[in-house]
């Protein structure tokens, strides 16, 4: 039931029925894994944290970026990496304050030896990380660093077939 309720969240805020006080779930990586692994949209997923300087200046271009490919029901999620102690009030009033409408999640997980290798096996752990990937055409493409935003939607491109 949690997952069902995981992927709702997920795929109404995609479409901008999450208002800017959204709700912000915690998920474990292996749910995160399960909803990659099964979701028929294309997918950007960005790891971020609210003390990672390079992670806050390119979510705002990340979710206009999309917004131009919501023909292609392009959907992206942004996963906190937060300290326990922000999850959920500082998270979700740092992302009002900056206007981040995509859905975010917190990610309830401590141990990045664990998590990082289950998004991708080159994971070092730095932030930010974006995983892009079409399960309906095998696309996957994952960067450990900042996207510059020329380079985000030449990627999105790829994800979607253009």
């Amino acid at each position: 039931m949690r997952k069902n309720i995981i992927l709702v969240i997920l795929l109404l805020g995609s479409h901008g029925i999450i208002s800017f006080g959204q709700e912000i779930p915690k998920v474990k990586i292996g749910d995160l894994a399960a909803f990659i692994q099964k979701t028929d949209k294309p997918l950007v997923v960005n790891f971020w944290s609210t003390t990672c300087k390079p992670c806050i200046a390119e979510i705002p271009y990340f979710q206009e970026k999309v917004k131009a490919f919501a023909a292609d029901s392009v959907l992206l999620v942004l996963v906190s990496i937060d300290m326990r102690a922000n999850y959920p009030d500082k998270i979700r009033d740092f992302a009002k304050a900056r206007n981040f409408y995509a859905p975010i999640q917190w990610l309830d997980e401590t141990n990045a030896d664990y998590f990082c290798p289950v998004i991708d096996s080159s994971w070092s752990g730095v932030i930010p990380a974006t995983l892009f990937i079409n399960n309906k055409t095998g696309y996957r493409y994952f960067q450990e660093e900042k996207i510059k935003p020329e380079k985000f939607e030449e990627i999105l491109r790829k994800l979607v077939g253009r």
